[in-house]
């Protein structure tokens, strides 16, 4: 089983119109509300990809309760913990520009973090535990980093979606798989790379310092994962990017869910870089023909 943990998840609110006038009363086009948390794309392509999976996290309010019931809609597990407070709503405006105002988040009580913990009683040998998201400003920030000896401690594995030093701090827990860019991995180390060979360099360090596999995003050139014994490098599909929101996310899910059935970490990368780029040549979160359709694009190379 795969559980996703979004700590922090937010009923995003999407306003469209032609243009926004400042200091005057605009009238939108159309708007909606939509479920929205890293960890809640993560079991969106899950779901596609056919894999078990239950989502985590903190609900509250009346916007908690309209989150889960769009997850329900969407046939997307869930067990969240309900907090007194109310989960936070983000603005999102798409205009002649796009602009959004994202709202801090709940506060939650040291009672309900214990309620959220003892969700990992539920734990057990070879289940992958998915971090991801911001933390609500009330959580220590080294929250993730709690979780850790005790999802180790059930036998189970940790995927962590986040950067810097927070990143660092899990290495010597051994997370299944880390997905830096290459953006984010310079500035780990706090360099600038002249080549492939160099960032390649780093990624390895990664590895040395706990790291189960490393994949890393190019964006428009691909991507590289580096294993233990080998190192691969995918080319990027052919398409029209329209949606960065979302496509580190399914690249993370391909490549969870399909570890999760093959143990084949080229194949997961395959099918997790196909994940990405289909998210990035839609709207939403891409469902399984447009993954299909791009899966035949991605070839995966052995590279020394």
């Amino acid at each position: 089983m795969i559980y996703t943990v979004t700590v922090n998840p937010a009923l995003d609110y999407v306003i469209q119109l032609k243009q926004v006038n400042r200091g005057e009363v605009n009238r939108s086009d159309n708007c909606s509300f939509l479920a929205g948390g890293k960890g809640i794309n993560v079991s969106q392509i899950l779901n596609q990809l056919d894999i078990d999976n239950t989502a985590w996290g903190f609900v509250g309010g009346f916007t908690g309760k309209e989150l889960v019931r769009q997850l329900n809609q969407r046939h997307i597990v869930n067990d969240f913990v309900t907090i007194s407070d109310v989960t936070r709503v983000n603005v999102k405006v798409h205009a002649e520009e796009e602009s959004e105002i994202n709202a801090a988040g709940p506060n939650i009580t040291d009672q309900e973090i214990i309620a959220f913990k003892a969700r990992l009683s539920d734990l057990q040998k070879g289940d992958i535990v998915v971090l991801s998201g911001s933390l609500a400003p009330s959580l220590p920030v080294d929250f993730y980093k709690e979780l850790l000896p005790i999802i180790k401690e059930a036998g189970a594995e940790f995927v962590i979606d986040t950067t810097g030093q927070a990143l660092l701090d899990t290495l010597s827990y051994k997370p299944l798989v880390i997905k830096p860019n290459h953006h984010e991995l310079a500035d780990l180390f706090k360099t600038t790379f002249e080549s492939d060979q160099e960032m390649l360099e780093c990624a390895r360090k990664l590895l040395d310092m706990g790291a189960q596999n490393v994949m890393v995003s190019m964006a428009g050139k691909g991507g590289y994962l580096i294993t233990p014994k080998h190192f691969y490098h995918a080319k990027a599909a052919v398409g029209t990017a329209v949606n960065s929101v979302g496509a580190g996310d399914s690249m993370t899910a391909g490549f969870v869910g399909t570890y999760v059935k093959t143990k084949d970490p080229a194949e997961s990368f395959r099918i997790g870089m196909a994940c990405g780029a289909a998210t990035a040549f839609t709207k939403d979160i891409a469902v399984k023909s447009q993954i299909d359709a791009v899966l035949p694009q991605i070839n995966v190379e052995e590279i020394s």
